[in-house]
């Protein structure tokens, strides 16, 4: 396996979510799926949005705009940390994801680990595409997710939003595994609705 970029933005965190699965698909046709996907494609992820919102009392969500998993998470405030083409990727943002309209801000790579202003999570997940050992030619999937609280108080309230809404980003995961499964070994993935 190669060096996990996500090590060098979250080695230590509160929170941390890790999903895999075995594609018969080389790495950087995983990875492409996986970044080109329209994750709010799915009529299920577009659902568990709008309850987020209406439990948190947020603004109605603006129309779907069709465009891929990087481009949707850049267009919402996060940034990428780091690439290696064809194998992965990291985006990260700091939030206060309890707030109802959350807003996600970027930071420079350099900035994000040391990274400390009260009040805030920081967030790092990352899409990896490594050879399969057990299947030449295939690859194993992963995407993981970190988080890390900047203070007590932060902590404390990211418990709480975790407890209620860790289901359905659970969920967003497992969905999306067997999506990109299907797109990278060329069957395709559900239409748009």
């Amino acid at each position: 396996m190669a060096t996990r970029l996500i090590e060098r933005f979250l080695p230590d965190a509160d929170h941390r979510i890790v999903h895999e699965i075995r594609i018969r698909a080389a790495p950087d046709a995983v990875l492409a799926a996986a970044e080109s996907f329209d994750l709010e494609s799915l009529g299920l992820v577009r659902a568990l949005f709008r309850i987020r919102g209406w439990l948190l009392g947020a603004k109605p969500l603006p129309p779907h705009v069709p465009r891929g998993l990087v481009e949707q998470m850049a267009s919402t405030g996060w940034g990428t940390l780091a690439v290696e083409p064809g194998r992965q990727r990291v985006m990260g943002a700091v939030t206060r994801p309890w707030e109802a309209d959350v807003r996600f801000q970027a930071l420079a790579p350099d900035a994000f680990a040391t990274f400390a202003e009260p009040g805030q999570v920081k967030i790092v997940w990352s899409l990896e595409a490594d050879p399969d050992p057990q299947r030449p030619g295939g690859t194993l999937f992963r995407t993981e997710t970190r988080s890390c609280a900047t203070d007590a108080s932060s902590r404390r309230r990211f418990r709480r939003y975790w407890l209620l809404f860790s289901p359905g980003i659970l969920l967003i995961r497992r969905v999306l595994l067997p999506v990109v499964r299907r797109a990278a070994e060329g069957e395709g993935v559900p239409e748009r609705r």
